[in-house]
């Protein structure tokens, strides 16, 4: 990862793009994951008729790749360590939807399921 974001910092100073502010680049993201969102407007296919799909799957790339690269962008001018934050995450996640409870209770739809949506709740009072 290190070497990816020593990369990314490359082609933004190349660019005169390391000075961005922080806000613009959210902007950018939402921006890029709206256009992500618009490949899948008026539809909700499963993951199987997706992957069929060569050329949708081809376009998914192109938004994504927008996406993660302003996602890059800006942890590499906020001196993150995207591999850090990343694992960081994955532990909270896991804790927060134990994998044993959620597929307990996954139906054919993951995400869906009643107990999900409590412990999203509860958490989001909380604040976090």
């Amino acid at each position: 990862m290190r070497e990816l974001e020593k990369r990314v910092y490359k082609h933004l100073k190349e660019r005169g793009w390391h000075q961005l502010r922080p806000s613009d680049i959210a902007k950018s993201i939402a921006i890029e994951s709206g256009k992500l969102l618009e490949l899948f407007q008026w539809e909700n296919k499963p993951l199987a008729d997706i992957k069929r799909n060569k050329e949708k799957v081809g376009k998914i790339g192109k938004e994504l790749a927008d996406v993660l690269m302003y996602a890059l962008d800006m942890a590499v001018l906020l001196e993150l360590d995207t591999e850090k934050i990343i694992r960081d995450h994955l532990k909270h996640i896991e804790k927060k939807y134990p994998a044993t409870l959620m597929k307990k209770y996954s139906k054919d739809e993951p995400g869906t399921e009643d107990v999900y949506w409590r412990i999203k709740r509860h958490y989001r009072r909380l604040g976090k």
